[in-house]
């Protein structure tokens, strides 16, 4: 009969950012076995797969079957250095990930009105305090009461579920694999009988401590699921889809609303304003000219930090359809949750295969604000904001590397990040430079005048300021709701699989972040100021700022996140996410608005 192999994943905890590997705690261990094949992606989110010293053998049914035992003396500094390391993962309820053909072994309890929760790990064990409340898991069973001990979860009732294929070869596929765990003080420990009271170590025991771990294991056909929707029954338990659903209107009514102002500007304003404008007889005064068309000297300025500017621009490109194309293909499903890591391996691979646009872009806009030192603005184009997302990263990397965690990225991966990037993603970029230098520079609309025009005196709303934080808050009222399913599947360790919703919510980002570009743009160039193209991009930038903000509110609302080492991390991956974010939003600002002052500017006459 075929044997069914147990293999164990990292264990985390939602009040700590850190996780550790199987083989930190001093579990039984696999005798032998090869680990699993990891591709980038896991390895990046800190996945580490590795075989289990439980197996059982298919349709055999085990109870309280031996795995091994393990005896502490207390008085041994090294005994009592791994029960301490026990009990503290105890107290910060980290949690057991098993994995049984390729699907997460859950522990399903039934919560309030009559629902089912599954979840798909399961605590070491838990903690009384000792005032007698019991923390997290110490709930489910009314013997743990004694105060100021541990409860450790040393056996498993493990229930396979699976599906008889009628046709072709007689066959049968797992379906579900669901557990349960419980503790048993065992009254022989060499010879376990899984009864009496649960293993209990109390805060302050000294002497000799045993605990024996042992597993029962049943089969259960099941006729109902089919093996190609078998991980329906874990996400049943996920978050509530009417809640996006809502979160889709609520944004959908925000587009439509800037999309009419849009539409009301550039029919009714802007068709009167070209009218007017192309009626004039030249014989007129030219003194009546006024609003927009009286900046048409200066519109094509080449904005001051010109070079940020265009390298802010190539990054951001990179950025954009690297999360387009990711997003597109997590929607036809090939970055399933079953497909471990896939996502980030797909979204890093693009990154580095799309260099070549990013020195394009950079090169073209660069070209047009009239620099001169391409070479710097290659350079800078390809080192300066993966350099900074690449250094905030490593220093990161060394917090968890020296607090042991399995996050911790071996130094063979960085040397394969770093060659990646080196290696491909730049010469990419030297190559999209180049052509767009080669290019002619972008043919503006309208000539500029030699001498710049004096900028009048601007209301408080004209300002630059007020204008870019009133640009950013209609982007995120678009996406905060996913946002706390995305920042919930990163931090708390659950599963983000609604990649349609997430796609829904790109493409109304991009729109409302254009739109209301688009709409202070035009209500800065009425007022005479022709300062648009940083303005553009920070309006719509400023996002990010929020983002942000809601981070901050998150980690404290709603995280329990304890200890130095775990806040730096917290707020040093929050900060990568925000840069990115950043240039992402930022660039779709910038070409909404250079788009909108070139048609504009295209259809005015002027002399």
């Amino acid at each position: 009969m075929a044997e069914i192999e147990l293999f164990v994943n990292r264990l985390d905890s939602v009040e700590s950012v850190l996780p550790y590997e199987y083989t930190a705690f001093d579990f039984c261990q696999a005798s032998e076995g090869k680990r699993p094949s990891e591709n980038l992606g896991q390895v990046l989110f800190g996945e580490r797969i590795e075989p289990s010293p439980y197996k059982f053998t298919f349709n055999k049914e085990e109870t309280c079957k031996l795995v091994c035992t393990k005896t502490y003396h207390t008085e041994k500094a090294e005994d009592k250095q791994k029960l301490e390391f026990l009990k503290k993962s105890m107290l910060l309820n980290y949690q057991h990930h098993w994995i049984v053909d390729n699907m997460p072994v859950t522990w399903c309890y039934d919560v309030e009105d009559g629902q089912r929760f599954c979840n798909p790990g399961f605590p070491i064990g838990c903690y009384i305090t000792d005032k007698g409340h019991a923390k997290d898991a110490c709930v489910i069973n009314s013997e743990f009461h004694e105060r100021d001990t541990f409860y450790i979860f040393n056996h498993v009732d493990i229930k396979i579920h699976y599906h008889v294929v009628e046709t072709g070869s007689m066959g049968a596929r797992l379906v579900a694999a669901k557990l349960e765990p419980k503790s048993f003080k065992h009254t022989h420990t060499d010879k376990p009988d899984c009864s009496g009271p649960p293993m209990d170590i109390s805060n302050k025991a000294s002497g000799e401590i045993k605990i024996a771990y042992t597993y029962s294991v049943s089969f259960h056909e099941d006729k109902n699921i089919r093996w190609a929707s078998r991980w329906d029954y874990i996400l049943e338990s996920m978050p509530h889809t009417h809640i996006q659903w809502f979160s889709i209107m609520n944004s959908l009514v925000i587009v439509l609303f800037l999309s009419g102002m849009v539409a009301m500007i550039m029919l009714r304003t802007l068709h009167k304003d070209i009218a007017r404008y192309n009626q004039m007889d030249s014989t007129e005064d030219a003194q009546e000219e006024f609003g927009w068309k009286l900046v048409h000297g200066d519109i094509f300025r080449p904005p001051r930090k010109g070079m940020l500017l265009s390298v802010f621009l190539g990054s951001g490109t990179q950025i954009l359809i690297m999360t387009f194309v990711t997003l597109f293909f997590a929607c036809l499903g090939f970055l399933s949750p079953a497909n471990r890591g896939a996502l980030m391996t797909c979204a890093v691979v693009l990154w580095v295969l799309l260099g070549t646009p990013a020195g394009y872009v950079a090169a073209r806009f660069y070209k047009s604000f009239g620099g001169e030192k391409w070479k710097t603005n290659v350079l800078l184009t390809s080192f300066l904001c993966p350099g900074i997302v690449f250094a905030d990263f490593f220093i990161m990397n060394l917090i968890l590397w020296g607090e042991g965690s399995s996050a911790a990225i071996p130094f063979g991966t960085l040397v394969a990040i770093l060659a990646l990037w080196f290696c491909i993603s730049v010469p990419l970029t030297f190559i999209g430079a180049y052509f767009g230098f080669k290019k002619n520079a972008i043919e503006h609309p309208v000539r500029t005048n030699q001498i710049p025009r004096q900028i009048p005196e601007q209301s408080f709303y004209t300002k630059p300021l007020p204008g870019i934080i009133m640009g950013g808050i209609l982007p995120f009222g678009c996406i905060f709701i996913q946002l706390f399913f995305i920042l919930n599947s990163i931090w708390s360790h659950q599963m983000y699989y609604m990649f349609g919703f997430l796609f829904l919510v790109f493409i109304i980002l991009v729109i409302t972040c254009s739109e209301a570009t688009i709409l202070l743009c035009y209500f800065h160039l009425c007022a005479e100021d022709y300062h648009w193209q940083w303005r553009s991009f920070l309006t719509s930038g400023f996002t990010a700022v929020y983002f942000l903000i809601y981070a901050i509110h998150y980690f404290f609302s709603k995280l329990q996140i304890t200890g130095t080492a775990s806040t730096i991390l917290y707020f040093g991956y929050t900060m990568i996410m925000v840069l990115i974010f950043f240039l992402f939003t930022g660039t779709i600002g910038f070409f909404a608005c250079f788009w909108f002052v070139t048609k504009i500017y295209s259809v005015v006459k002027v002399d």
